[in-house]
Protein backbone atom coordinates (compact mmCIF):
# COMPACT_ATOMS: atom_id res chain seq x y z
CA UNK A 1 0.00 0.00 0.00
CA UNK A 2 1.37 3.51 -0.59
CA UNK A 3 1.28 5.84 1.75
CA UNK A 4 0.70 9.55 0.71
CA UNK A 5 2.00 12.76 2.89
CA UNK A 6 -1.62 13.43 3.92
CA UNK A 7 -1.19 10.11 5.51
CA UNK A 8 -4.20 8.50 2.96
CA UNK A 9 -3.90 4.98 2.36
CA UNK A 10 -5.56 3.21 -0.76
CA UNK A 11 -6.26 -0.58 -1.29
CA UNK A 12 -3.96 -2.10 -3.55
CA UNK A 13 -7.51 -3.10 -5.66
CA UNK A 14 -7.62 1.01 -5.83
CA UNK A 15 -4.34 1.58 -7.06
CA UNK A 16 -4.41 -1.42 -9.52
CA UNK A 17 -7.90 -0.38 -10.99
CA UNK A 18 -6.11 3.19 -11.36
CA UNK A 19 -3.01 2.22 -12.92
CA UNK A 20 -4.69 -0.02 -15.45
CA UNK A 21 -6.64 2.63 -16.79
CA UNK A 22 -3.94 4.86 -17.38
CA UNK A 23 -1.76 2.22 -19.16
CA UNK A 24 -5.19 1.26 -20.93
CA UNK A 25 -4.17 4.92 -22.67
CA UNK A 26 -8.38 5.95 -23.29
CA UNK A 27 -7.19 9.02 -21.48
CA UNK A 28 -4.01 11.23 -20.31
CA UNK A 29 -2.57 10.10 -16.78
CA UNK A 30 -3.22 13.30 -15.59
CA UNK A 31 -7.05 13.12 -16.27
CA UNK A 32 -7.12 10.33 -14.27
CA UNK A 33 -5.69 11.33 -11.47
CA UNK A 34 -7.89 14.83 -11.23
CA UNK A 35 -10.82 12.04 -11.65
CA UNK A 36 -10.04 10.40 -8.55
CA UNK A 37 -8.85 13.43 -6.77
CA UNK A 38 -4.92 12.21 -6.60
CA UNK A 39 -2.19 14.07 -7.35
CA UNK A 40 -0.23 13.02 -10.59
CA UNK A 41 3.02 12.39 -8.85
CA UNK A 42 1.22 9.70 -7.11
CA UNK A 43 -0.18 7.84 -10.16
CA UNK A 44 2.78 8.25 -11.82
CA UNK A 45 4.69 6.35 -8.67
CA UNK A 46 2.08 3.87 -8.77
CA UNK A 47 2.57 3.21 -12.43
CA UNK A 48 6.41 2.87 -11.70
CA UNK A 49 6.08 0.58 -9.20
CA UNK A 50 3.63 -1.86 -11.03
CA UNK A 51 5.70 -1.87 -13.99
CA UNK A 52 8.43 -2.83 -11.86
CA UNK A 53 6.94 -5.19 -9.97
CA UNK A 54 4.19 -6.57 -11.89
CA UNK A 55 6.50 -9.42 -12.39
CA UNK A 56 6.13 -10.57 -8.67
CA UNK A 57 2.35 -11.54 -9.28
CA UNK A 58 3.27 -14.32 -11.38
CA UNK A 59 5.99 -15.63 -9.83
CA UNK A 60 5.60 -19.40 -8.47
CA UNK A 61 5.25 -20.23 -4.91
CA UNK A 62 6.89 -16.74 -3.89
CA UNK A 63 10.24 -17.53 -5.98
CA UNK A 64 10.72 -13.04 -6.14
CA UNK A 65 10.03 -12.94 -2.14
CA UNK A 66 12.18 -16.33 -1.65
CA UNK A 67 15.48 -14.51 -3.62
CA UNK A 68 14.54 -10.97 -2.06
CA UNK A 69 14.77 -12.54 1.45
CA UNK A 70 18.01 -14.27 0.36
CA UNK A 71 19.48 -11.19 -1.06
CA UNK A 72 18.66 -9.55 2.18
CA UNK A 73 20.28 -12.49 4.14
CA UNK A 74 23.71 -12.35 2.04
CA UNK A 75 23.86 -8.45 2.32
CA UNK A 76 23.44 -8.73 5.91
CA UNK A 77 26.41 -10.98 6.05
CA UNK A 78 28.35 -9.22 3.53
CA UNK A 79 28.34 -6.50 5.96
CA UNK A 80 29.02 -8.47 9.18
CA UNK A 81 32.30 -9.83 7.19
CA UNK A 82 33.10 -6.22 6.41
CA UNK A 83 33.11 -5.61 10.08
CA UNK A 84 34.92 -8.39 10.91
CA UNK A 85 37.67 -7.18 8.38
CA UNK A 86 37.83 -3.49 9.72
CA UNK A 87 38.06 -4.98 13.33
CA UNK A 88 40.89 -7.29 12.32
CA UNK A 89 42.69 -4.88 10.26
CA UNK A 90 42.75 -2.42 13.12
CA UNK A 91 43.73 -4.76 15.25
CA UNK A 92 46.65 -5.89 13.44
CA UNK A 93 47.92 -2.05 12.96
CA UNK A 94 47.90 -1.47 16.18
CA UNK A 95 49.82 -4.50 17.33
CA UNK A 96 52.35 -3.55 14.57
Amino acid sequence: MIELSKGERYSPRFQCQVVLEVLKGDREAVEIARAYNLHPTTVARWKKEFLEKGAEVFGKDGTVAQYEKRIREMERLLGKKEVELALLQSFLNGSS
